[in-house]
C-alpha cells in the first residue's frame, strides 16, 4: 500500500525548495566568468624514457 503522506510531504518539499530557489536574487544577476589565462605548454626534446619499475603490465 502506498503511503499518501510520505508522497505528499516528499514531493511538498521539493515544491517548497524549488520556490526557494526560484525567489533568489542571486538568479538575476549576469556574471561573465573571467577569461581563462594559459600558458603555452613546452614540447619536450626527447621522448621520455621509463625504467623497466614503472610500466605497467597486463
Amino acid at each position: 500500500m502506498i503511503d499518501y503522506f510520505a508522497l505528499a510531504l516528499g514531493h511538498g518539499l521539493l515544491i517548497v525548495a524549488l520556490l526557494r530557489l526560484m525567489a533568489r536574487d542571486e538568479l538575476d544577476e549576469e556574471v561573465l566568468a573571467p577569461e581563462p589565462t594559459t600558458a603555452p605548454v613546452a614540447e619536450p626534446d626527447e621522448p621520455r624514457r621509463y625504467r623497466s619499475g614503472n610500466r605497467v603490465r597486463r
